[in-house]
């Protein structure tokens, strides 16, 4: 099973993955990358950005797809 095969297959478990826990899980260093291949692929995952004072990181979920938005503009940064 691919680093994207195992990782779309626990979002769509609905767990939320974050750049450590891909890394502990899935021995993926590339999580971003991962998640935009998913994307253009067609899957709608959203981005939820966290920080807990010292650093900030995204943290991944399956979302729900809209008629009107294309998967890859749900990223937190283009809102």
């Amino acid at each position: 099973m691919t680093q994207n095969e195992t990782i779309l297959a626990a979002l769509q478990e609905g767990k939320t993955i974050s750049p450590l826990s891909a890394l502990r899980e899935f021995s993926c260093m590339r999580l971003a990358a991962r998640v935009y291949d998913l994307r253009k692929d067609g899957h709608p995952i959203e981005s939820i950005q966290k920080s807990n004072g010292n650093a900030t990181w995204v943290e991944y979920k399956m979302g729900e797809a809209s008629a009107n938005t294309p998967p890859h503009q749900t990223d937190w940064r283009s809102a």
